[in-house]
């Protein structure tokens, strides 16, 4: 059963999202303020599969709860879903950025909530890869399976699992165009139910952390996607 900290800071909401993500089949630890979140990530105990983080909260903002997982030693990879009443564009973009796997907006219905959380529950290892093939390779570029690690020319890249799994995947097609929607789909999962501007966010963060050299062998294709390696390559 997937566990799941539930930050919202308003009670009746979170108790009825507790009682859904139960029936659901998940196990919520439910907490109200960002300060019993980054208590809750710092306990010993059964470990977390994913965080669900309402953004408005009385005593932080729930993007620096985000900020704490994505630079905790051991949770970093945690997937995150972000609960927002939000109506502007950038708090969901700059979420994303931060290392948020997907936002969800107020008022939402529970089937989606639960949908999306499997979404982003899905399989760590990035998708139509060999079980055979442990590293891959595309110029100054490699990334390590088994490890779960990238080098840009044997110097350690830090990615977030989705960076992984996208960097990953352009690795295993190379020099094919792949449209946004063909990456939401394979690497983010067929329930998948967010905006392309997801990808968008993702391969900004994942050429900065190549640096330069190595991200210009990731193309934007306009208005299509995006491809690894050019036909000049």
């Amino acid at each position: 059963m997937p566990r799941i900290l539930l930050l919202e800071d308003d009670t009746e909401i979170r108790l009825g999202l507790e009682q859904h993500l139960r029936r659901e089949g998940f196990s919520p630890l439910p907490v109200g303020t960002g300060r019993d979140a980054l208590l809750a990530l710092n306990a010993s105990g059964p470990k977390l599969d994913a965080a669900l983080l309402d953004l408005s909260l009385p005593d932080m903002d729930g993007l620096d709860v985000l900020r704490a997982i994505r630079s905790h030693p051991t949770l970093k990879a945690l997937p995150v879903l972000l609960v927002t009443a939000r109506s502007e564009e950038i708090d969901r973009i700059l979420g994303l950025e931060l290392g948020a796997d997907d936002y969800i907006a107020k008022p939402f219905s529970a089937r989606e909530l639960a949908a999306r959380l499997r979404a982003i529950l899905r399989r760590s290892s990035p998708a139509e890869v060999s079980e055979k093939v442990a590293t891959l390779s595309y110029g100054p570029i490699t990334v390590d399976l088994d490890m779960h690690v990238a080098r840009v020319d044997g110097a350690l890249v830090e990615l977030t699992r989705r960076e992984f799994e996208l960097l990953a995947y352009f690795l295993v097609n190379p020099k094919r165009v792949l449209s946004r929607e063909k990456l939401l789909q394979q690497v983010w999962g067929l329930e998948y139910l967010g905006e392309s501007r997801t990808i968008d966010a993702h391969v900004r963060r994942v050429r900065a952390k190549l640096g330069e050299a190595a991200a210009a062998h990731i193309e934007t294709v306009v208005g299509v996607g995006y491809r690894l390696g050019g036909p000049a390559d």
